[in-house]
């Protein structure tokens, strides 16, 4: 279990009203006073082994939240060719991820106020296994997309509700285990970018096969949560939740802190969608083989096993994260340049610059944590960000995947994508002020 942080208070009294004010930048600032988790949870902590099952739950949670799109991004040619999609069709497969994020994302607050956040999340780990299972074999594109809407659904809701779990739970301790989800989140989508071809290859060489062996790591995602069910009432903090679930509604569409967050949440996974669903399609266009191509992939995706636990710290201990956004934005357009004029030749360079460009996701869930003075603030503000930024990426996928069918070629594509790093960096910028949604709204 990650120690639990003890930083040196450096902001404002209205910044850190208590441990359960941010995810998992919030932690970064909190003081080590005795003022912690039970002057806010009450006097009684849940059993060790409690904390312990929780924990392997956001684990394995975290792992699934990413396979079902880079298994499919591995073997997308091979899925086109055996559903006769064309590149238009393959581009709305690619767009349904951050379209479903952005749907069914809108209910998880509503959904955990009901049934309580850890049920919603073993209901989405269910989905996931259902929806992996069915996909590869329903034998038409319309019921490929409808089971992997299922699936996505499932990772959807957990998205949201993965900050609120940590919040409850690990009040004293928000930026390490946010930490060790995010690095899990990350290596769950490098892992299946890198071995779904070769375990495809060893069961006999069938896409369906492949796609559907991912259906077992979210059954075992499941079994954590089983005997949490009943406990889940007994959270640290979920008296504290209710209050603020009565707590009059922020208008948040007030602020420009929120609604530069969401344009920077929109376009970051604009960029890490298209990366997922078409990146190894340009290398393996480029000449490289199809296992090469998956590899290079889980080196874009593996990036963030590291940086999404150094960036959060990192952020939480400047005002301005408007530095970070530029060298992240940075890295993404050398990346870009290099994929551009020499897509085989640069290969492991531009993946690994592509990989820290795409760090500029726990970026943004640390700024969310940072933008709000309370626990309400942040799942509101979370649900709003990444809600409103996923329907900000859903044409980017389907824009690559028109051009590239009409253009023949990736030139126009890849200019796209370095194109929409510019107004990523100006709303990251904006987003990263040192000022919070309550003073704006």
């Amino acid at each position: 279990m990650p120690e639990d942080e003890t930083h040196p208070q450096t902001r404002s009294s209205t910044r850190t009203q208590s441990p359960h004010t941010g995810t998992a930048t919030a932690s970064a600032t909190d003081s080590p006073a005795p003022r912690t988790a039970q002057t806010t949870s009450g006097p009684a902590g849940p059993a060790p082994w409690v904390l312990r099952l929780v924990a392997v739950g956001l684990v394995l949670t975290a792992l699934n939240l990413r396979p079902a799109i880079t298994s499919l991004g591995a073997l997308l040619e091979e899925v086109r060719d055996g559903l006769h999609m064309s590149g238009s069709v393959a581009g709305v497969l690619t767009s349904v991820p951050p379209l479903c994020f952005a749907v069914f994302g809108l209910m998880a607050p509503r959904l955990a106020r009901r049934f309580g956040p850890g049920a919603v999340v073993c209901a989405g780990m269910v989905a996931i296994a259902a929806g992996l299972v069915i996909r590869p074999f329903v034998g038409s594109t319309a019921g490929f997309l409808a089971a992997s809407a299922l699936a996505l659904m499932g990772i959807a809701v957990s998205n949201i509700l993965m900050p609120v779990i940590v919040k409850r739970w690990f009040p004293d301790r928000v930026g390490s285990m946010t930490g060790l989800y995010s690095m899990a989140l990350a290596l769950g989508t490098a892992l299946a970018a890198a071995v779904t071809v070769p375990m495809t290859d060893a069961l006999g060489g069938s896409w369906k096969a492949g796609l559907g062996i991912w259906a077992v790591l979210a059954v075992a995602a499941v079994l954590p949560w089983i005997p949490l069910l009943r406990d889940s009432r007994g959270a640290p903090g979920q008296a504290t939740a209710r209050q603020h679930a009565d707590a009059p509604a922020l208008r948040i569409t007030r602020s420009r802190t929120a609604w530069g967050l969401a344009c920077f949440f929109g376009l970051q996974a604009t960029a890490a969608y298209i990366a997922m669903g078409w990146m190894p399609q340009i290398f393996r266009d480029a000449g490289v083989s199809a296992g090469t191509a998956g590899v290079l992939l889980a080196v874009t995706m593996a990036m963030g096993v590291p940086l999404a636990f150094v960036i959060p710290r990192v952020a939480a201990r400047i005002r301005n994260q408007g530095p970070i956004v530029v060298f992240l934005c940075a890295c993404g357009l050398v990346g870009y340049a290099g994929l551009y004029l020499a897509p085989a030749g640069g290969a492991w360079a531009w993946a690994v610059l592509l990989g820290i460009a795409n760090c500029a996701f726990p970026l943004a869930l640390t700024m969310i944590g940072m933008r709000s003075r309370s626990g309400a603030g942040v799942v509101r503000l979370s649900a709003f960000a990444q809600s409103t930024g996923y329907l900000i990426s859903i044409p980017g996928p389907l824009l690559v995947g028109v051009l590239y069918q009409h253009s023949g070629g990736w030139g126009l594509p890849i200019a796209l994508m370095a194109g929409l790093m510019v107004p990523q960096m100006v709303a990251g910028i904006l987003a990263g002020r040192d000022r919070t949604i309550e003073d704006e709204c």
